[in-house]
């Protein structure tokens, strides 16, 4: 087995699929990128805040860690099965059972949805009144525009991969401008000095009722979310020039990304003291924590110009997890794991249509259910189960060695990998008990999902058995 990326590999050589092959190194890595930054570091980090103290770089190191750990697993599996359907068809692979592999498939398309969710929730509430003044910012209104922003970027997914991952190009360059206003602004306010300005508590924990250690591990299970995007991507493969190009693409992503968030938890703590960055919404600490780190570090600057940013920041989170979960319901489909019907795809633009209006509606529906604190940690505690799922994957598939070369990750990696993301599942996370109701939920209508998918099937064997055909 190869422990290097091949990205010079014959035509004849790529496996053939029936969506469009678009996506290219450069586009991956922009895709990847965009995927990872946007709400959990624009909307999230006065939360994570709320949950250590000042030390919240701390649990976005300890999430990158944990989320590397994983990243190489699914380098080797989506080098092995270069399929549209992700964790789900891993799992599938290694261990056979219908009922696991449905409950994976729709528990990463939950996520997605959850993510989604979250990110319209974000853009609705934090970042449009700064823009738009006039809206009235009742709950009611916050939904209304969640919902449309949802519709309109189920229209750009409906439109083909091509118009997809491009408006993720533009948006990820914006977003990144955001962050760059962060870290020069918060950088000038460091330098400048101040009464603000304060480099302990860079190391100061808010242990509340817990020790250090578990302060931490609250943050991090929240933190995590920031780190969702980048098993994203692997849904994508059957859209990639060559599947090939995966591994470069994603761990130069990641470290992308792993160096600006850290750069801005990092100052957003120097510069802004602890309660100013969770605020005094009750009902959302933490919400708008990088406005108020620009109010800080430049207070003449055009607060209604970082809120429009934003909002394509945490657009692109909603867009690219819109896209991914309507991919994994397609490829779940020609898996026959779910009805032939989420499989269609429309003749002219080869974009599977009836995959994205279902997963477009599952995430308004969410927009109503929960805030963005809530939506955003069930949308780690559902991806921390399946990316424990999938580290034991690796280890089983081990077995089953395929023909071409694939990434190869260190044994040791999905063991630990298993072990972290096992951990941060658990009650002892500081989860707030509304994210597993959630989950629940969610996991509960897959279940009846599932058994109206097994019977049907169970009819349509029987029609089967009974028909003329199988009579002669």
């Amino acid at each position: 087995m190869a422990n290097s990326p091949v990205t010079d590999v014959p035509a004849e050589d790529i496996p053939p699929t029936e969506l469009k092959r678009a996506i290219g190194p450069k586009l991956l890595l922009l895709f990847i990128v965009g995927d990872i930054l946007g709400t959990g570091i624009y909307a999230l980090t006065g939360q994570v805040a709320n949950k250590v103290g000042g030390a919240l770089w701390i649990p976005f190191a300890v999430a990158f860690i944990a989320a590397f750990l994983t990243a190489f697993s699914y380098l080797e599996l989506v080098g092995k099965y270069p399929r549209a359907a992700g964790a789900a068809l891993y799992t599938q692979k290694a261990f056979g059972i219908h009922f696991l592999t449905f409950m994976v498939a729709f528990t990463v398309m939950s996520s997605g949805m959850t993510s989604a969710g979250s990110a319209a929730r974000a853009m609705a509430a934090d970042f449009f009144p700064q823009v738009f003044t006039w809206l009235p910012g009742t709950d009611s209104s916050i939904i209304i525009l969640a919902a449309t922003m949802l519709v309109i970027f189920g229209v750009v997914n409906l439109r083909g991969v091509s118009e997809s991952v491009w408006a993720n190009v533009i948006f990820t360059l914006i977003e990144l401008t955001g962050l760059a206003i962060i870290i020069v602004v918060s950088i000038a306010a460091v330098m400048a000095g101040g009464d603000n300005i304060d480099a302990g508590r860079l190391l100061e924990i808010n242990t509340g009722d817990s020790s250090a250690f578990f302060a931490v591990v609250a943050g991090t299970s929240l933190a995590f979310f920031a780190m969702v995007g980048f098993e994203d991507s692997v849904n994508m493969a059957e859209e990639t020039t060559n599947p090939r190009i995966f591994p470069k693409a994603m761990l130069t992503g990641m470290g992308i990304a792993a160096v600006i968030y850290i750069s801005v938890a990092v100052l957003s703590s120097w510069v802004a003291p602890t309660d100013v960055l969770i605020g005094d919404d009750e009902a959302n600490p933490g919400a708008g924590a990088l406005l108020r780190v620009l109010e800080i570090g430049a207070p003449d600057f055009p607060l209604w110009v970082f809120g429009l940013i934003s909002i394509f920041a945490v657009s692109n989170s909603a867009l690219i997890n819109m896209l991914m979960a309507s991919r994994l319901v397609y490829g779940m489909s020609r898996e026959k794991v779910i009805p032939k019907v989420f499989g269609r795809v429309a003749p002219t633009r080869r974009t599977p249509w009836v995959a994205i209006i279902f997963t477009s509606a599952i995430a308004i529906g969410l927009t109503s259910y929960a805030n963005v604190g809530d939506l955003g940690g069930t949308t780690a505690l559902l991806l921390l189960a399946v990316f424990t799922i999938v580290n034991i994957a690796v280890l089983v598939l081990r077995r089953k060695p395929v023909e071409h070369k694939h990434f190869k990750a260190p044994t040791i990696v999905p063991i630990i990998g298993a072990l972290i993301s096992a951990f941060l599942v658990g009650p002892w996370s500081g989860r707030d008990p509304k994210q597993y109701q959630i989950a629940g939920i969610l996991l509960a209508i897959g279940i009846v999902l599932w058994a109206i998918t097994f019977a049907f099937q169970k009819m349509g064997a029987k029609r089967d058995d009974s028909s003329p055909k199988a009579d002669a």
